[in-house]
């Protein structure tokens, strides 16, 4: 109840400075601005963002106990601290427990300030949670409730349970359709961010089951947007730096590691994949039904972050900027922080959102 009456204070304020409230000689700022409760600052705090994302995934230790201060960020507007697994937290996430809940509170203030959502990615290569029968209800309260218990703003599904898809008989959709319902219910729509990271490329011929297409037509309301493209990286966490860029490199994506030639074009990546991949192109993704805004585009950092599908930030930029003059505002995504610096995504902004 106290939720629903801070939504509702929310909406009287916004009412009220639409009908001159604010401009009242009557109207008294401090006082009004004291009767917002901080459950209903929080809601303000957490409104999940419009499009344009652009988002960088965070995973290998980079000499920096959880994420970087929120100066070295410009030009992203989302940090995905990684790996939340049925075990528990690893590596970045890991670290984010590993502070006090002081240095959690300032780092997320600064964060805030800078215009920058914290979330958390789950399951990774690590977890094949359908595989391995993990119950799809009690699998989103418990993560749910990590977000909650560690002050994040949402949550990425990176769901990589291959198997489960490519067996063709509906599981995996069925799995994914029913943790996303229970997080939406622990995580309400507007207050927490909830997003996905499809390891099933949405090609209406390749799988069984459907793939995110049936996915994204059951429960496609209740998802921010999707960053179209998957790897699958190791744990990394308390292992030497030696090891963990090893350890750390992407398996399969869908806008990376697809083939040599795969998503390499803004032809290919934009308007018209190939006959491995049929309709998976940004636009022929839409044309199938998935808003032009949920679709973030997602490449490696570097040629070496992926086994293919690398572009230069200059090529990448150029293609932002076509997508963009036809209507496209989804945003772009990396793997991982710190080879993509804000100098990375600034350059890959530079034709369509300068920064």
């Amino acid at each position: 109840m106290k939720f629903l009456a801070s939504l509702l204070l929310v909406n009287l304020i916004s009412i009220a400075a639409n009908i001159g409230v604010a401009t009242s000689p009557l109207y008294n700022a401090t006082s009004f601005d004291q009767v917002l409760d901080r459950d209903a600052r929080e809601i303000l705090k957490r409104a999940t963002p419009a499009a344009p994302h652009f988002v960088v995934y965070a995973d290998a230790y980079d000499g920096t106990t959880g994420p970087p201060a929120a100066s070295a960020l410009k030009g992203y507007n989302v940090f995905a601290l990684s790996f939340l697994l049925l075990a528990g937290a690893w590596d970045k996430a890991y670290e984010w427990t590993t502070l006090t809940a002081a240095q959690r509170s300032s780092i997320k203030s600064q964060y805030a300030s800078a215009g920058i959502k914290l979330i958390v990615s789950v399951f990774g290569s690590t977890d094949v949670p359908t595989s391995t029968n993990a119950d799809p209800i009690a699998t989103a309260n418990k993560m749910a409730a990590w977000v909650k218990q560690y002050d994040l703003d949402g949550i990425d599904v990176d769901y990589e349970d291959f198997n489960a898809f490519s067996a063709g008989d509906g599981k995996a959709e069925t799995w994914l359709i029913s943790f996303t319902k229970q997080l939406r219910t622990q995580l309400p729509q507007g207050t927490y961010i909830l997003t996905h990271a499809p390891v099933a490329p949405f090609s209406p011929s390749k799988y069984g089951g459907g793939g995110y297409l049936k996915v994204h037509s059951s429960v496609g309301s209740l998802i921010d947007w999707y960053h179209v493209q998957v790897w699958g990286s190791m744990i990394t966490a308390r292992l030497p730096p030696s090891l963990i860029l090893l350890l750390s490199l992407p398996s399969i994506t869908q806008f990376y590691n697809q083939g040599a030639s795969e998503y390499t074009t803004c032809t290919n990546l934009l308007t018209t994949s190939s006959s491995t991949w049929p309709q998976t192109a940004v636009f022929q993704i839409a044309s199938n039904g998935v808003p032009l805004s949920k679709i973030v585009i997602g490449k490696p950092a570097t040629a070496g972050d992926a086994s293919n599908g690398y572009m230069s930030t200059s090529t990448l930029a150029s293609c932002l900027q076509t997508a963009k003059n036809r209507g496209w505002n989804g945003g772009a995504m990396v793997w991982q922080y710190n080879r993509a610096p804000s100098s990375w995504i600034t350059a890959v902004r530079s034709l369509s959102w300068p920064v």
